[in-house]
């Protein structure tokens, strides 16, 4: 049952997903396929499993599609470190930054659904 309030970190988790599209369109038009492969398919998962726990069974289910989210979020990092540091990819400018702030948002709401 989806509604129409305002929720924070749906809304950061698809604008998230809007820029890992189209940063993963710059790997692939520099040819870096695999990568953007791994990128599109862990930065996207971050907020399909948000979106889904919108719609959770249970507490338990909302923690665990949570936390699924949240493991997406560190393998997110993981690529985006490696583009980062790869000195023939391009700069994932503020995604760096994004992901920390999901991460961030995702460890508290898993920790305060918990209590």
């Amino acid at each position: 049952m989806c509604d129409d309030k305002k929720n924070l970190i749906v809304d950061l988790t698809f604008e998230f997903s809007l820029k890992i599209i189209e940063y993963t369109e710059l790997l692939e038009s520099k040819r870096k396929f695999n990568m953007a492969n791994q990128l599109f398919r862990a930065g996207t998962a971050i907020g399909a499993n948000v979106n889904e726990a919108q719609n959770a069974e249970s507490k338990k289910d909302f923690v665990h599609k949570m936390k699924i989210a949240a493991k997406e979020c560190d393998e997110s990092s993981y690529w985006l470190k490696l583009c980062k540091a790869a000195p023939s990819y391009p700069d994932p400018d503020g995604l760096m930054e994004d992901v920390i702030v999901l991460n961030k948002i995702l460890s508290k709401i898993i920790s305060s659904s918990k209590e």
